[in-house]
């Protein structure tokens, strides 16, 4: 009777252990490596992220150090309406230190959050506050909305690729 437990306990584990491997498998990040310049698919949308220089800013918003802007022009594939925001992008430094992007309302295309209509390419732009060298090679990590029900993180090379 005791080796029948036995069986069954181990039997139980083993089969515990598989779900949560599948459940893992299922839900474990999809890094997606591009460059700048390329579309890259995360999600619903499909990307193209572009460097467009650094500034200063303005009268209103000063950096600590140098805001370096990308461009993003973005369209949705899918068949519904979906979201893209600033706090979507991520700019990675040469030690792997993430920034967040900055909205300062600089011109026009700032992107804040922005409806994304089925098949509409939009061009936005948003900047970092980082201390910006030429000579280092920069990356720009893209995260899906919660919304768009998706694995998928891209990863895009910004400068000296």
């Amino acid at each position: 009777m005791g080796g029948i437990g036995l069986v069954i306990v181990i039997g139980a584990i083993i089969a515990s252990m598989g779900f949560a491997m599948f459940m893992y498998i299922q839900y474990e990040t999809n890094y997606i490596e591009s460059s700048a310049g390329n579309t890259v698919k995360v999600g619903p949308v499909e990307y193209v992220i572009t460097f467009d220089g650094t500034h200063n800013g303005d009268k209103e918003n000063t950096p600590e150090n140098t805001y370096v802007m990308i461009g993003i022009t973005a369209k949705n594939i899918s068949d519904e309406k979906t979201v893209i925001s600033g706090g979507q992008f991520y700019f990675v430094d040469e030690k792997d230190q993430k920034h967040e992007a900055f909205f300062g309302e600089f011109s026009a295309n700032d992107l804040f959050l922005e409806g994304l209509d089925p098949n509409k390419p939009i061009q936005r732009t948003t900047q970092f506050d980082v201390p910006f060298d030429e000579e280092k090679q920069y990356k720009i990590i893209i995260r899906p909305q919660k919304d768009q029900s998706t694995t998928d993180t891209a990863v895009v090379c910004l400068t000296n690729c």
